[in-house]
């Protein structure tokens, strides 16, 4: 699936970003762009800073320093504009965060109705069409304590698709489940990745990022250490700290 970077718009430029937690200067000087279709894979180790950069695309982290610009419109201070992008941004975490008293469909169609304002009827029907695609349909009329950890992931991406986003975020989207499940989140994100979907995901299933990323950037003590794509990167790595942080994950 990799392929040469999509040639066409800028939907995410990030310049000169910083962010510090108290005096923890967790990102430091942060420079990305990226293009509409494009599929980034974001590795590093432990407090790198991969979960903070991500989190500062739709506003949940606030940044000190530098600029945020998704689509056009530059991430501030203000709340129109952060609902406005976050609209537009599909954001899957570590944690399901389903609401455990809603049912798999309820879960699905409440921001929707709520957000978007869309009708119930038709927030159902696209909520069963995302189900579907996330081939966990038969699952509706379930409460999330009634489904597998994967089936619960899945659940969270249908949701996060319910919105119509342009864009998609993982953060480590299989770093609390079992072995065994996830397969099975991977395998629905793929599909997605094949349908264009710009992606940005911090994982470090390696696999997965050789299989569905254009780009694989490395991260390290809060900066951006080496980007390349796949094949480049993880058969010719450039800078030392990768080639540890790759001999360490891929046991090389």
């Amino acid at each position: 699936m990799p392929d040469m970077a999509p040639s066409g718009k800028v939907i995410i430029e990030i310049t000169g970003l910083n962010k510090w937690f108290g005096s923890f200067h967790v990102l430091r000087d942060i420079d990305l762009t990226v293009r509409e279709g494009e599929r980034i894979v974001i590795a590093g180790p432990s407090g790198s800073g991969k979960s903070t950069l991500i989190r500062c695309i739709n506003g949940l982290e606030e940044h000190q320093k530098g600029r945020v610009t998704v689509d056009g419109t530059e991430l501030s201070a203000d709340l129109r504009n952060i609902d406005l992008l976050r609209s537009e941004i599909g954001m899957v975490f570590q944690q399901f965060n389903l609401f455990p008293h809603l049912t798999i469909l309820e879960n699905c169609t409440l921001a929707p109705i709520r957000v978007r304002g869309i009708p119930r009827r038709e927030a159902e029907e696209m909520a069963m069409h995302f189900l579907q695609k996330v081939r966990i349909p038969e699952q509706a009329g379930k409460y999330p304590a009634q489904l597998s950890g994967g089936q619960q992931q899945r659940v969270a991406i249908a949701r996060a698709l319910c919105m119509r986003p342009r864009i998609m975020l993982f953060d480590e989207p299989t770093s609390s489940l079992d072995p065994e499940m996830i397969k099975e989140v991977l395998e629905t994100m793929i599909a997605l990745a094949g349908e264009g979907m710009t992606m940005l995901c911090v994982t470090h299933e390696m696999g997965f990022a050789r299989q569905v990323a254009n780009r694989v950037i490395f991260m390290d003590q809060g900066q951006i250490v080496e980007q390349n794509a796949p094949e480049a990167f993880f058969g010719a790595p450039r800078h030392e700290r990768t080639r540890l942080f790759l001999s360490q994950i891929l046991g090389r």
